[in-house]
């Protein structure tokens, strides 16, 4: 699936995910979420590239959230900020 993040507004982002069912979806990321998550060594749209490939290993498109916060991942799959860490080379 191709995902395609573009910034909106400050810390905003819209990301569209085409697959069989392409989704829209409007991501909200504070730049102290984005620094706590990569040390500010990535784009804040690699991040939230990142953290859609693990929605998707997770369930399909169709099921992720339209509006969220990217902190809110965490409290659906606890494993996500330690994933991410893997992701965006933090260990």
């Amino acid at each position: 699936m191709a995902i395609s993040v573009t910034l909106i507004d400050t810390d905003s982002y819209e990301v569209v995910v085409d697959g069989q069912h392409e989704t829209t979806h409007r991501v909200h990321m504070s730049q102290h979420y984005y620094r706590q998550l990569c040390g500010g060594t990535v784009t804040q749209e690699w991040v939230i590239v990142q953290a859609f490939r693990f929605l998707l290993e997770r369930e399909p498109n169709t099921s992720i959230m339209r509006t969220f916060d990217l902190p809110v991942i965490g409290q659906y799959f606890p494993e996500f900020e330690n994933d991410m860490a893997d992701r965006l080379g933090m260990r």
